[in-house]
Order: structure tokens, then sequence, then C-alpha cells
């Protein structure tokens, strides 16, 4: 049986999703309760390879199982086995076929700032603190020169390995709440490396004034990394959730 899991996980703690030799991921921590549950070496397969420190509610991944275990109870007994920071919101049976990586996606982030004088203790842990003032008109208006299909080159890290770097993005919105949050919101059918976080330093640059209207579509065109924004904190990037 193939079993999907959606994933919920505080980032902080972690380097990354992915299974590495320098230290400890989530995916490791789920191989280990899964392998653990069925008395089995069993590897889970991710949808998205967060970054170290980076937050999700709702990533995905999968396993195979001998078991006669129903799907739906699966979530319940890998969350006695999982840490408080890494909680499995679903677990449910699929096709054996069913890739997470390679299945058409939608994928659902957010980045969040925090915009005041001063930080709050309390969201220190998932939001990006900046204290400088931050035009949140003029950044959601610079953000929609990149919806639809383009060469994100700009935008993605120099270490993207990729053999392409079109993607298209459905939507993007920059808002501010009550509390000084403000949150990007972009859906997209994939991301590149840190595309998200790059887009949001290159935003900031805008809102606080360093960089003039205009500069979000220039540096989309200019097809070059060096042209946009800096990669902004892990911490303040949320994977929402993946649709398929």
């Amino acid at each position: 049986m193939r079993v999907k899991l959606t994933v919920a996980y505080d980032g902080t703690s972690y380097c990354g999703w992915q299974v590495q030799p320098n230290g400890i991921t989530i995916q490791e921590k789920l191989n280990q309760a899964v392998s653990d549950l069925f008395g089995a070496d069993i590897q889970t397969i991710g949808a998205s390879r967060t970054d170290s420190g980076v937050h999700a509610l709702g990533n995905v991944a999968v396993f195979d199982a001998d078991t006669r275990m129903p799907a739906d109870k699966i979530a319940f007994a890998l969350n006695e086995r999982l840490t408080r920071d890494i909680v499995i919101q679903k677990s449910e049976e699929v096709p054996a076929d069913f890739h997470p990586r390679f299945a058409k996606t939608n994928k659902v982030y957010e980045y969040r700032i925090l915009n005041r004088t001063f930080p709050d203790p309390l969201l220190a842990r998932y939001t990006y603190f900046f204290h400088r003032r931050l035009d949140v008109k003029l950044m959601n208006a610079e953000a929609q020169a990149l919806v639809g299909e383009h060469d994100f080159t700009s935008f993605a890290s120099i270490k993207s390995q990729t053999n392409s770097f079109v993607r298209t993005i459905h939507q993007i919105s920059v808002t501010r709440d009550d509390t000084d949050v403000i949150t990007i919101h972009v859906e997209g059918n994939g991301f590149l490396y840190n595309q998200v976080r790059i887009i949001a330093g290159s935003l900031i640059l805008v809102g606080s004034g360093q960089r003039e209207a205009g500069f979000i579509k220039e540096a989309l065109e200019a097809h070059d990394r060096e042209a946009s924004g800096p990669t902004a904190p892990p911490e303040g990037l949320l994977l929402v959730r993946i649709d398929y």
C-alpha cells in the first residue's frame, strides 16, 4: 500500500527536509517513525525539499508499506512516535504510481514579515523582523509583474539544479494585518531553489525605498541573479499546501 502523508512542522531545529549527513532533518525523523511503526526500513519520498529553518503546514510525503492498518489511522500512530514540532495532519492511501514530486501540482507559499519598530519574541520563529516601514501597496503592485509564465533565472539561487528556469506564478499578493505582519502570498505550479525567499528580499528592497518602482519587472527581464534582491531569511517562509 502506498500512503500519502500531509505533514506540518516547525523547521527551526532542523537542517531542512531532505536527509543529509550534517544534521537532523524532517525526512530523517519521518523515516525513523515510519520504520519503527512497521518494523522495517522504510524511506519516505517528499514533495518539497524545504531549507533549514523553513516551516510547513502542508508538505507531502509518501511511503510504501505491507500493512493491513487502515491508511487514515496511520497518522495517529505516527504522531505518537514524532516530536511536537512535526505533526502528521492526514494520512491516506493513494495509487501505487503516485509520486509527490512528479504529479501536477499547485504549490502555495507565504513569506511573513513583522514590520514594526520592535520585534515580538512570540513571532520570532515564524516571521522575519524588519523595522523600516514598508510600503505594502507598492510591494503588491510590483509583485504583479511576476504573475504568469516566465523565466525566473533572476529569482533562483545560483545553486539551483534544473533544466529549465521557466515557472508559472498563478497569483501573488502582499498584505498587512492589524498586528503589522506583512504576508507575501504566492501560488504557482512549482518553485525554483530559494525563489520565494528571493522574491521576498526583492520586494523588501522596493517597499523600503532602496529600489524604485519597476525594479521587479527589470530584474525579471534581466535573467540574471545579480539583478534581483537578496535571499530573505528562512524563518519567514511557510509552505502552506500542495494541491494535486
